[in-house]
């Protein structure tokens, strides 16, 4: 049966249960499906109690939390994150949402976990900077999602890396809201292909963990504009996102949940927004603020310090204090997102039998293959020869399995933990390995050679079984979660040990499990650097693929990896050492000088820059031209497979003032990603976003393109520049929700 069948049967069965079996869209207009989900809302609504509207604005935890007292509606999928009850006697379905981001997330505290297909990170999908990479991810995550009877999914992270060592810079899409907003816009879109509705989150700068729930993010408007909120406005226009889940922290001196400047002036009225606001788990402050602000729905309730959509609000409505219009706005709203994204015409149910777990298999190898990006590569030891007769693998527990990170998106395997017993065991545990083993699927390509593994917990042994084998692979890792920050040194004596078994062998590879950038005081004694990020539950396969040449690699780095901490606009990670509980502020002086922006302004040479990668064959780049068409620049170039093998590229372009003038000396502007065999070429043509060319002038509320001249560059990262072209551009302003086609 398929599932359209699947879903009329359902529908059936819920009509002739309430009585109106044949009657269909003349009981229930706002069932008709050629009607807009404005209609069908506004239908509806009228036919809704006080009692019936309020219950859509207020969300519950759909798992039991002891500490708090606080038992689960008995309707909930329990071990889930949250639930909406419904309102049958309309046909409308409840809402059942999954924490989310690389698969169906399960809260550590469930005694049962859906075991789901896990995507690598949301840093590592954006390594691929392939947005077709993004959306198939999404759409099969998504389809878990509504097999599993899910309708939400709370994805979409999009927060740019102003600190690398934000414990979820895993989750997100790194340092530019260009390439940022783009992937994580087409991953959420892949996801609601699936008739249930994603977030983009988390609404705004919520760009460290230390402190989330106190910190105040200060910013000027300007600065904010073209960075942040740049990259939100590219994910919501891309993905058209039934929601947009607002932050923890404050913004400017008020919480985010209850920023009207934030929710109101430029979610909806600059950028014209049509879904609604619901907040992050114990985000809500207050009822009328929030309410008034536009906050549509508060979620997650208990971790909020009362339930404030609860009988607070009903109490705001009844006595005038939050208007009955803005209940009704807010029940629209979550009732269009409902209609627009066939949340009510496909109501879900759980079928997991039904889903296909070796297709899934391949969609996040892929994905983990296409975002790994390869940092070193000296004498070109990689790729590996099918000819070794000794391997010694050390370190990372590579013997059984990969790493991912932890909090609220961490998805349970098939197979279960392959690594149990770590410490955190709870929140934010537990640590997970998926049972994806690298030394398995690496004695695979090579089934005549001898694999050893060791566990790098002695150096000195791990040198000796380095110096007896044909090459050493040493798999550094580090695990990062929602709610701490990270150093950006490895934990333990990891790279102790790298230096160890380096010396030991020259013919040595590190592969790195990280979340985000790590610092490396052993780069140039390694002659290989294979970053694979968390690569998700076929991780290891698709490690061993990439060292042996059977994909070539071919992601690129979203987020600058600095040569220490001096370099970073804060060398101290704010909040750190005070007492907690205490407030304090962030300032956000570099304004939209975030990573490689930052870097360039300030003639620092980082370890490795924004943009780069390597790969096993050579790209060349000629004929780049670039011009005007209509109002907009279109730049145009050829790229070339000059190498022996067959590869992706990943052709950046930049912009920049050639009078200077901007807050870095260059932008991304666009980007592709392009497959060729030996010896193939293809031109590439872009229209570049006029808002990377834009500065935000504040007083008017607009964006603004100067004349004059700028230069186009074509180059493999920010800081290698193949091509330059001039072109002039005219004066241009642009509203502040322009979009491409308004």
């Amino acid at each position: 049966m398929t599932m359209q069948s699947l879903a009329a049967t359902a529908l059936a069965a819920t009509l002739v249960i309430l009585g109106t079996a044949g009657t269909g869209a003349d009981a229930w207009p706002w069932m008709n499906p050629t009607l807009s989900p404005d209609q069908r809302a506004d239908l509806v609504l009228r036919q809704m109690t006080p009692d019936e509207k309020q219950r859509l604005v207020f969300g519950s935890f759909a798992t039991d939390l002891p500490a708090k007292f606080y038992r689960a509606p008995r309707e909930a999928r329990y071990g889930s994150a949250g639930y909406v009850p419904g309102i049958p006697r309309l046909g409308l379905p409840p809402q059942w949402q999954t924490d989310a981001g690389i698969g169906v997330a399960t809260q550590g505290s469930a005694p049962k976990k859906l075991e789901r297909t896990a995507l690598p990170s949301g840093i590592a999908t954006t390594a691929s900077w392939n947005p077709e990479i993004a959306r198939r991810g999404g759409a099969m995550i998504g389809r878990e999602a509504r097999l599993s009877g899910f309708n939400v999914m709370l994805a979409g992270g999009v927060n740019l890396a102003r600190d690398p060592r934000n414990g979820r810079t895993f989750e997100y899409g790194g340092e530019d809201p260009l390439l940022a907003g783009t992937m994580i816009g087409h991953h959420v879109a892949g996801i609601q292909s699936n008739h249930i509705i994603s977030t983009v989150k988390h609404f705004a700068l919520n760009n460290q963990e230390s402190g989330r729930h106190l910190l105040d993010a200060r910013i000027d408007e300007a600065g904010a504009r073209m960075s942040d909120l740049l990259a939100f406005q590219f994910a919501i226009e891309r993905s058209d996102a039934g929601s947009v889940m607002c932050a923890y922290n404050r913004v400017n001196g008020t919480y985010a949940c209850e920023n009207h400047w934030l929710l109101t002036q430029v979610l909806r009225d600059d950028w014209g927004f049509r879904g609604y606001v619901l907040s992050d788990w114990g985000a809500v402050h207050s009822t009328e603020q929030s309410a008034k602000a536009g906050l549509d729905q508060d979620s997650g309730f208990p971790f909020d310090a009362q339930p404030y959509f609860g009988a607070p609000l009903r109490q705001a409505v009844a006595q005038g204090r939050v208007t009955g219009h803005r209940l009704n706005e807010m029940a629209h709203r979550i009732l269009r997102a409902m209609f627009d994204n066939g949340v009510v015409d496909h109501p879900v149910t759980p079928q997991e039998t039904e889903i296909d777990f070796a297709a899934h298999a391949e969609v996040t190898r892929t994905a983990a293959e296409q975002g790994a990006v390869l940092l070193r590569n000296e004498g070109r030891l990689l790729p590996l020869s099918a000819d070794l007769r000794r391997i010694a693998v050390i370190g990372g527990h590579a013997d059984v399995g990969v790493l991912s990170g932890g909090g609220s998106s961490q998805t349970y395997p098939r197979g279960g933990n392959a690594v149990p017993g770590l410490e955190p065991r709870t929140w934010p545990g537990p640590i997970v390995y998926y049972p994806s083993s690298p030394v398995r699927a690496i004695q695979a390509q090579v089934p005549g050679a001898q694999v050893s593994f060791h566990d790098g917990t002695d150096a000195a042994e791990a040198a000796h079984a380095a110096r007896e084998a044909d090459v050493a692979i040493v798999f550094g890792t580090q695990w990062a979660s929602e709610s701490i920050d990270v150093p950006l040194t490895l934990p333990g004596h990891q790279d102790a040990l790298i230096a160890a078994v380096a010396a030991a062998n020259p013919r040595t590879v590190v592969v790195l499990e990280t979340g985000g950038p790590v610092l490396m005081p052993w780069v140039t004694q390694v002659p290989a650097i294979l970053e694979a990020w968390y690569p998700g539950t076929e991780g290891g396969q698709a490690i061993a693929n990439l060292l042996f040449g059977r994909v070539n690699p071919s992601g690129r780095l979203p987020i600058t990896f600095p040569r220490d901490e001096s370099q970073l606009p804060r060398p101290r990670l704010d909040g750190n050492g005070l007492r907690p509980g205490t407030p304090f502020s962030v300032d956000y002086f570099e304004g939209a000088r975030v990573g490689y922006r930052w870097f360039d302004a300030n003639n620092l040479e980082p370890l490795f820059p924004f943009g780069y990668g390597l790969t096993y064959t050579q790209f060349e780049y000629d004929r780049l031209r670039a011009g005007v068409d209509g109002q907009d620049l279109v730049v145009s170039f050829r790229v070339e497979n000059k190498g022996p093998r067959r590869g992706r590229d990943v052709p950046q372009v930049y912009v920049s003032p050639a009078g200077g003038g901007w807050e870095a000396p260059r932008r991304l502007a666009g980007f592709a990603s392009v497959e060729l065999e030996p010896g193939g070429d293809q031109m590439v043509t872009l229209s570049v976003d006029p808002r990377t060319l834009a500065t935000w002038d504040t007083a008017a509320r607009e964006w603004r393109i100067a004349r004059g001249a700028y230069r186009v560059m074509v180059g493999t990262h920010s800081r290698d520049v193949k091509e330059t072209e001039t072109v002039h551009l005219p004066e241009r302003r642009l509203p502040a929700g322009w979009r491409p086609g308004s």
